[in-house]
């Protein structure tokens, strides 16, 4: 689809989206996405100049569907994938993401660590990806030397970026606002550093007793993203990994940083998206939404989770969207999918397809709450259905069909049942449903609640 639009603007210093929308242009990016979110292209062209919204897409991954991430557009959703030195191999990851991209991922992110050459895994993922593909280059830098993180350099750093970038990675998860004098803040917290890319950076600024390269070499990393229209997702490195430190100083104190390197990077008209927590009490959320909005100048907020309570181990695929719905309806831009796995294993395909099915409700009950144009379409359609016992009009508009088709068909398999009034719930005698009543009956009976009303006499 967008090779002819990418030839346009190849050899560009800068090709960025936000580059050509903050020159007045309308890309046929911009285009596509405004009749995806049925919202006015000059609206898009807006928001993506302003910074309230991004298009991810590289100028290397022509087969990408353009889409945006932004307050202005539904809620999005992210699904992890990636292989690992235990487990996993190159068509494992492309077959979880195919089942991510059926079930409704808006972004695919690879964070592989090992199971293969990790630049053929990157590279078979966005050659078959129709969404943008997000890393982490900072796991590959450490795998370049063989795990010895004292032995990194910047230009390690920026060679890795630049390659990822040359692959046609769309946006990076990129840790510069973790700095040294931040460190002595996590002393207080249950669970330190959560974040793989913060504490790796943690330990080579402990090491070397040097800043965040990361950060001093921000500028570098600016000019790399022009050239290929990369779009930075601003890690958050010191998330709570618990409850017990959500919006803690440390948290807040590298939020503000990245809000200042969210400018930054405007400057040089370059895409940004914020990454945030991670585990939040309920009561904690939209202060988080609304404090990253504040710090960051309403750049797009990309969550993971965040998680509700940390009792429930093999579960946190529910304890993650329910704070993932809340984030989405105080204004989070996009939800980063928790899957059952979450703190315990590397999840296989299954785990993939509950985790995001729970995270496309979170993201579309967010839609509902914040009174999206037409977001709740769906589920009027699916409600008539379901009055009409129309069932396979019903597995149809849900989110997950064949597990919806799976439930109704584990105790009526038969295709008559597909005709039937009743579901094995009620069964065919109980089913409030069947009650149906005519609007002649209904003309009647108002008519008769009226005559008692003058009368006023009481119903007997």
């Amino acid at each position: 689809m967008r090779t002819e639009w990418i030839a346009k603007r190849r050899g560009q210093a800068n090709v960025s989206q936000m580059h050509y929308a903050r020159q007045g242009v309308i890309t046929e990016e911009m285009h596509y996405v405004a009749t995806r979110e049925n919202l006015p292209a000059e609206l898009i062209r807006d928001e993506v100049a302003r910074g309230r919204m991004i298009i991810p897409a590289n100028i290397n991954h022509p087969n990408l569907e353009p889409m945006c991430i932004g307050i202005a557009s539904k809620c999005k959703v992210n699904a992890n994938i990636g292989a690992s030195p235990n487990s996993s191999n190159i068509d494992e990851e492309v077959a979880k993401l195919n089942l991510a991209v059926k079930y409704g991922a808006d972004t695919v992110m690879d964070l592989s660590t090992g199971g293969g050459n990790l630049d053929e895994i990157r590279t078979a993922i966005i050659n078959a990806s129709p969404v943008p593909i997000g890393t982490v280059p900072i796991y590959q830098a450490l795998e370049s030397v063989h795990g010895k993180i004292e032995n990194l350099t910047a230009d390690d750093f920026l060679h890795i970026i630049e390659k990822h970038a040359q692959q046609g990675v769309d946006y990076m998860t990129i840790h510069a606002g973790i700095l040294i004098e931040y460190l002595p803040l996590v002393r207080n917290r249950i669970t330190g550093i959560v974040s793989r890319g913060g504490g790796i950076i943690a330990r080579w600024m402990l090491h070397h007793h040097k800043q965040n390269p990361l950060y001093t070499h921000f500028d570098d990393i600016i000019e790399i993203f022009k050239k290929y229209d990369v779009s930075f997702s601003l890690g958050d490195s010191l998330r709570p990994g618990c409850t017990h430190d959500a919006s803690d100083e440390a948290q807040l104190s590298e939020l503000k940083t990245l809000g200042q390197l969210t400018r930054r990077a405007w400057e040089h008209d370059v895409q940004v998206m914020v990454e945030g927590p991670g585990h939040v009490p309920m009561d904690q959320i939209e202060f988080n939404v609304k404090k990253q909005m504040e710090e960051c100048s309403e750049a797009p907020f990309y969550v993971l989770g965040p998680l509700v309570t940390d009792i429930a181990p093999g579960y946190d695929h529910i304890t993650s969207a329910i704070g993932a719905a809340m984030a989405g309806w105080y204004g989070t831009a996009m939800l980063c999918y928790v899957t059952p796995k979450e703190h315990l294993g590397l999840p296989n395909a299954e785990d993939v397809r509950n985790g995001l099915i729970a995270y496309k409700i979170a993201a579309h009950a967010a839609d509902i709450a914040r009174h999206r144009p037409g977001a709740r379409d769906r589920d009027d359609e699916l409600s008539k259905a379901r009055y009409n016992f129309d069932w396979n009009r019903q597995f149809e508009l849900s989110l997950d069909p064949d597990r919806a088709r799976e439930y109704h068909d584990e105790t009526l398999p038969a295709d008559i049942y597909k005709e039937a009034e009743f579901c094995s719930m009620c069964g065919p005698k109980f089913c409030p449903m069947q009650t149906k009543v005519d609007a002649d009956a209904l003309t009647e009976l108002e008519k008769f609640l009226a005559k008692e009303a003058s009368s006023k006499q009481p119903v007997a």
